[in-house]
């Protein structure tokens, strides 16, 4: 997830102008997150060469209302934050996987993808980890034994892994530092990663993973740069993970300057976490309903930039939630609706835009 934008926001009147075709034809539908698109809306995954994914909590999966639409249109699942350390790993350094656990059986049922997320986050220092008794175990065993654990449980399930979640600093300036930097090296605790996580499961395809990439032109050089590193340190890295946490007023095409620059390492690509958020757009971005408006667009320009990938390169394109009311975005601020179906399940005209690039 991504703090509040710090996108500079006021655009120029030949901007204005890229946006007036979708903003006209909005005037003319019904309100994007005011109120339902009208007419029959075609399953995106039946309609997606490449899987299509989606974020959830355990708890969600037992309303059946909420299960039936992420079924319909989805066909991969990351758990959102119930596979991170701040949930598995107890005070004690025990593990815990129950809800994991039930979330990769619901994928199993239904014939979905489970993805997991993510192995190292520098924002989590489990309390376990920070007290460690080297006298029992040295801190890099422990590392890896958590490794170990969560990939080895899920080997042959797991459709690919975030090993390293987030190692760029928000103004693009370097590495950030924390505990896991600290003890095992700002490069090394990321190759050792990589490489414990492969050996957990020799066949699951590994990632990196960030955000503000297709905001911030030097947190996505220094991400580039760092990915550079760790293929030349030998790391058996398999994919870049871009989360595409966007905000309305994004300026057109920088996605798809973002997608392709990750491209061109040859590796798979994931748009891991899209959401596009209304209440953090500003600038000539005034009415609600050009925010719908570019928001549709945004996602109508990922989805397009995706597709056009070689094929081989085409992990999955993941939505970072399934209704607005299941956002982060909106925990923060109940006005935002950064999704591709409002609180009801019913599909927005963000919807509408993601079927229309996926029918070409």
């Amino acid at each position: 997830m991504k703090p509040p934008s710090e996108v500079p926001s006021p655009l120029d009147v030949s901007r204005r102008a890229l946006f007036a075709a979708p903003l006209a034809l909005a005037a003319c539908a019904p309100r994007a997150n005011g109120q339902p698109i009208a007419g029959p809306v075609a399953p995106l995954k039946s309609l997606a060469p490449f899987p299509i994914g989606t974020c959830v909590q355990a708890g969600f999966l037992q309303e059946p209302s909420f299960a039936t639409l992420l079924t319909e249109h989805f066909s991969q699942v990351t758990p959102e934050w119930e596979l991170k350390m701040e949930y598995t790993v107890l005070p004690d350094g025990g593990f815990r996987f129950d809800r994991p656990d039930a979330i990769a059986h619901f994928a199993a049922t239904r014939g979905l993808r489970f993805f997991g997320h993510a192995l190292v986050w520098y924002a989590q220092e489990p309390e376990a980890f920070t007290r460690l008794d080297e006298t029992r175990a040295s801190f890099g065993q422990a590392y890896d034994n958590y490794i170990t654990a969560a990939v080895g449980r899920y080997r042959g399930t797991a459709s690919g892994w975030d090993v390293v979640n987030e190692a760029v600093k928000d103004d693009g300036s370097g590495l950030r530092e924390h505990l896991w930097s600290r003890r095992l090296g700002e490069i090394d605790h990321m190759v050792r990663a990589f490489h414990v996580a492969h050996a957990a499961d020799p066949g699951v395809p590994l990632f990196i993973n960030d955000y503000n990439l297709e905001s911030n032109g030097a947190k996505l050089d220094q991400y580039q740069r760092l990915i550079e590193r760790l293929l030349k340190a030998g790391a058996p890295l398999s994919g870049i993970g871009c989360q595409t946490h966007c905000d309305a007023d994004l300026p057109e095409g920088a996605l798809t300057r973002t997608i392709n620059a990750l491209a061109r390492f040859g590796l798979q690509v994931h748009v891991s976490e899209m959401d596009v958020s209304l209440v953090r757009a500003g600038g000539w971005l005034v009415s609600r309903q050009e925010k719908e408006a570019a928001q549709a667009r945004l996602y109508a320009e990922a989805v397009t930039a995706f597709a056009a990938l070689p094929a081989n390169q085409q992990f999955a394109f993941t939505v970072w939630g399934v209704r607005d009311s299941d956002s982060w975005l909106v925990q923060e601020n109940r006005g935002d609706a950064p999704l591709l179906f409002d609180g009801a399940g019913r599909p927005k005209a963000a919807l509408q835009a993601v079927e229309a690039a996926l029918r070409g």
